[in-house]
């Protein structure tokens, strides 16, 4: 037994090296003793195997597998379970061992046999669970398949299957109760509601411009003001939130340390990230949910303004800007599920490979100060007016939220009059030194926004509830936007 563990085992079977050892043998011992009858023995025992080994090379079985995995997508820390079900497409009958690969963070790789003592209408199901204690996309499989001959000489292995992704997307922790929506009722947070029928007197005018239809002219404020007015025109909207994500690379780095790849190259294609990061992430999954709750219609933008997934890997549409219900927050989340650090020069490949300008170690050189590097790099300017453009069409519908990584106080300068789009503004930086960006938040604040700085070992929690801590936020009231103006 000792020898035969030695032995290849992905070509015969126990059986089949017993079979040549024996074939070998009785060769020798015609050899020796000039017997014709042993010569025709060696030779059958030689061949069998080896014929065998190329049948099952030649005639493979074939099966069909599909996989589920419920639920899908997954949350990190929660657990998911896999459904297998095999079937065999071709002619062959027999046994097969089946293996099932996994990414190494997942622990060992499943193993069952097929046919299953529970098989029905030829298809075997089978069952196991997974869980992940980090985001990402996971190809999960392939089904292999180890089957031998009729005569169980030879072994055969093979995928059965290309495998499935499973994406594990970022869980949102709870958030307290703020006071987002800003003083817009007599409480200082409730919005207030426009009558449903109003009177002549409440209506918005403005002065008759060339094309108007004359059906839109209001006589009363014509006769007050002396020139033709016509009334303007309302429409109802629901509250909006801007969530600023920053994913620049140098703005999540630590200096001269090397950002951390998030996934191994044994669990699939490399993800540029870094503890400050992830919390960022964790930090706009869950002020997305907790605005989504609250009936908030969602828009993410990075510090470019251009849509915050746009190189996202698992984004399922990379170019939306706007999300709402339950299926945009879903979409939100799965965006963030891969979502990594673009490069300072360039844009990261949709596939989530990093451009020649970022090297595999994700190292970077050190930093002077607080002074963010990024700022001085030939790519597409961080908040400039691509982003105030954004922004200000936009204005005032509801609050704005920017997630920030290291900042420097000239982008915050760029950055502060912002505060004036949103009814809120609300700035978390989050870094590793948070007393270094006194002057970034001072510049914030200046411009009017609520800023803090953290670093990630505080939950975000504790910092979101920085912002105000005894103002609970109601789901706000629909707005009624009268042209230019808002009546709230």
């Amino acid at each position: 037994m000792a020898l035969l563990d030695r032995l290849p085992r992905h070509l015969f079977t126990p059986r089949g090296w017993g079979m040549l050892g024996a074939g070998a043998a009785a060769l020798a011992a015609a050899y020796i003793m000039g017997r014709r009858d042993l010569l025709t023995l060696s030779v059958l025992l030689l061949v069998l195997p080896l014929v065998s080994l190329a049948g099952i090379r030649l005639v493979k079985p074939r099966f069909r597998v599909s996989r589920e995995f419920n639920p899908s997508p997954v949350e990190t820390s929660a657990p998911t379970t896999v459904r297998l079900a095999v079937s065999r497409t071709g002619n062959g009958s027999g046994r097969a061992t089946m293996e099932e690969r996994l990414p190494p963070r997942f622990g060992e790789s499943p193993a069952f046999r097929f046919p299953s003592r529970s098989a029905t209408g030829g298809t075997s199901r089978y069952e196991y669970h997974l869980r992940s204690a980090r985001r990402g996309q996971f190809r999960i499989g392939p089904v292999t398949a180890e089957f031998t001959d009729p005569f169980g000489l030879s072994l055969h292995r093979q995928a059965i299957d290309d495998g499935d992704i499973l994406t594990v997307t970022p869980a949102a922790v709870v958030l307290p109760l703020t006071g987002l929506a800003g003083a817009r009722g007599n409480d200082g947070v409730t919005a207030t509601r426009i009558r449903a029928n109003p009177s002549d007197d409440d209506v918005m005018t403005r002065e008759y411009r060339h094309g108007d239809p004359m059906r839109r002219v209001h006589w009363a404020a014509t006769a007050r003001h002396g020139a033709l007015m016509v009334r303007q025109e309302e429409s109802v909207t629901t509250p909006e939130a801007t969530i600023i994500l920053d994913h620049r690379f140098p703005a999540f780095s630590s200096g001269s340390t090397a950002v951390s790849a998030g996934l191994s190259a044994q669990d699939g294609p490399s993800m540029a990230t870094s503890g400050t990061f992830e919390w960022a992430v964790v930090a706009a999954m869950s002020i997305s949910a907790h605005l989504s709750e609250r009936n908030y219609g969602l828009r993410l933008l990075d510090v470019r303004g251009e849509p915050a997934f746009l190189h996202s890997p698992s984004a399922p549409d990379p170019e939306a800007e706007e999300y709402s219900g339950t299926s945009g927050l879903q979409s939100i989340a799965e965006s963030l599920a891969a979502i990594q650090l673009t490069a300072p020069h360039h844009h990261q490949h949709r596939d989530g490979r990093l451009p020649d300008a970022a090297p595999r170690g994700f190292s970077l050189p050190g930093l002077s100060g607080h002074r963010n590097r990024a700022s001085q790099d030939s790519g597409p300017p961080s908040f400039d007016d691509r982003l105030m453009d954004k922004l200000s069409a936009h204005r005032m519908r509801g609050p704005l939220i920017a997630v920030l990584g290291r900042i420097s106080p000239e982008e915050a300068l760029s950055l502060a009059p912002a505060a004036g789009y949103g009814t809120n503004a609300f700035a978390i930086v989050v870094a590793d030194r948070p007393a270094d960006f006194d002057p970034v938040l001072e510049a914030l604040r200046q411009g009017g926004w609520r800023a803090v700085a953290v670093p990630p070992s505080v939950p975000v929690a504790s910092a979101w509830g920085q912002f105000d801590q005894d103002v609970e936020l109601p789901a706000p009231a629909v707005e009624v936007r009268r042209g230019a103006g808002v009546v709230r």
